[in-house]
């Protein structure tokens, strides 16, 4: 992974004031460690009339995986494989990005000790890098650049120059040419549209990010064409850090216009007292309840079954309906249940509402004759907990034997967890869970069981339903088909 950073000069202003700047001697070679690799920082050439910085970060391959260690269970071969096989070591990414603000961080700020005018100087400025990824190709590079006053040359580099008509790949040859710029300016640039372009983090993205990307960006970002996408990107593309940026943003050009500071603007309202603060999101989990509840409601079921009831919050929010007049909670852990009576109080419960209740000890593996006969069975967040090897078994003992008229499953959306602020990337969201699955996952598994056991299935979304996304949490509503229903029925009369 290669940058060089060039500069041309006069006896009057050499072009060794590169190295007052970057606060590396240009007669040493330089190593400092990182958290990925090491960062080498040499001068090939350095003389008075030009100068030119380089900076090649080394990436060792095992520390990069090792600090992603701890994902989820389930996760596909070719997933797996790609942590040791990628372009991280060669081509430039947010790797290079925040190298280039570690180990320049005060040209970065703009700071120089021994010289202090010079980081205000403008200065005549080349950037060269062999390799970088450009999701959006040559086009998308010009646009980002060419409006902070770059000049640029994006070259796509062949897939393979012995094939030339398999075409060009995804990276991009790019050199940078400004006459207008301070060094500080240009790497701040660099810092925040190398990632931008490559648009794959290689760490997690916090709310600290925003403050970061505003600090970085101050002076150039409020006013670019192209802002929207940057900040999106930069942001990987989590939608509440980006309308946060956005916001903010917003008021920094509004102050801008006006000729006015952004405190002076963002004054209208006065900080709320305790008793007026925002009333706060509606938690997930409690959406998820609400969803289940409306949908048993919907389904016209009278008696209950909560698989893998947990700790009985819904079996306790279904006690609070009477239209359910019989609901059962089973679980396979004795703590659990435990757990659940103590919440319930089913020891000091009147008889009338002990008559409606029961918990009892239950695997979803096998096969339970006491499941049988009851309107509805719901599996809140359960199927994830099973190893993929089991869900055949589970499928059986629920679908197949138990056979209650609706099933509702729920279970969480793996592409949601992108929007998950305090989630690192590529973790799972309980360390319990074996598998997450897709959108896609889910409705191949869901269609396939309800046409084996003669269900139909829709889809319902619980929580914000992101367009790029979906929801956090996805529910499949099983129904009996009328014909099963009608054999049902004929039976019993018999």
């Amino acid at each position: 992974m290669f940058l060089t950073i060039s500069t041309t000069g006069t006896p009057e202003r050499p072009a060794t004031d590169l190295g007052f700047l970057l606060h590396k001697h240009p007669d040493k070679s330089q190593a400092f460690s990182t958290s990925y690799g090491t960062a080498h920082v040499l001068y090939p050439e350095a003389d008075v009339e030009r100068c030119t910085a380089a900076l090649l970060l080394e990436v060792d391959a095992v520390a990069l995986v090792r600090r992603g260690k701890g994902k989820g269970r389930g996760g596909a071969p070719d997933a797996a494989l790609a942590q040791y096989v990628n372009d991280r070591p060669y081509a430039a990414s947010s790797l290079l990005a925040v190298a280039l603000n570690d180990v320049f961080s005060s040209a970065v700020r703009g700071q120089c000790k021994a010289r202090p005018d010079l980081p205000a100087q403008v200065r005549p400025l080349r950037v060269e890098i062999p390799a970088l990824p450009a999701r959006g190709g040559p086009d998308l590079v010009a646009a980002l650049f060419a409006p902070l006053g770059w000049t640029v040359t994006a070259e796509e580099v062949p897939l393979d120059t012995q094939f030339p008509e398999w075409g060009a790949s995804r990276y991009v040859r790019l050199v940078l040419e400004s006459e207008s710029l301070t060094l500080a300016e240009a790497l701040r640039h660099l810092y925040v549209l190398l990632p931008v372009l490559d648009d794959a983090k290689h760490y997690w993205v916090s709310s600290d990010e925003v403050d970061k990307l505003l600090r970085v960006g101050e002076g150039w970002l409020p006013g670019h064409p192209e802002h929207k996408l940057i900040t999106s990107r930069y942001l990987s593309r989590r939608w509440s850090l980006t309308r946060q940026a956005m916001e903010r943003l917003e008021l920094v050009r509004l102050a801008e216009a006006d000729d006015s500071e952004v405190e002076d603007i963002d004054n209208a309202v006065e900080e709320p007292a305790d008793d007026e603060a925002e009333e706060k999101p509606t938690p997930l989990v409690v959406q998820r309840r609400d969803a289940i509840i409306a949908a048993l409601k919907d389904s016209g079921a009278a008696r209950v079954l909560d698989l893998g009831c947990g700790q009985g919050q819904l079996v306790q929010a279904l006690l609070k309906d009477v239209r359910f007049t019989e609901i059962v909670g089973t679980d396979v852990s004795m703590r659990a249940l435990t757990i659940a009576s103590r919440r319930l109080k089913l020891d000091r419960m009147g008889e009338r509402q002990a008559s409606r209740v029961q918990l009892f000890q239950s695997s979803l593996a096998y096969t339970d004759k006491r499941l049988k006969g009851y309107d509805a069975a719901v599996l809140s967040e359960v199927i994830e907990h099973l190893d993929l090897p089991r869900l055949p078994a589970l499928e059986y003992a629920v679908f197949g034997s138990a056979r209650p008229r609706t099933v509702l499953v729920t279970t969480p959306n793996v592409e949601y967890n992108v929007r998950w602020e305090s989630l690192p990337a590529g973790h799972a969201r309980h360390g319990d869970h074996r598998f997450e699955w897709t959108r896609e996952e889910f409705r191949t598994w869901a269609t396939t069981v309800a046409e084996r056991h003669g269900y139909d299935v829709e889809f319902v979304p619980i929580g914000p339903d992101d367009p790029e996304v979906g929801p956090p949490t996805q529910m499949g509503v099983f129904q009996q088909r009328d014909t099963d229903r009608t054999d049902e029925k004929e039976a019993k009369a018999a």
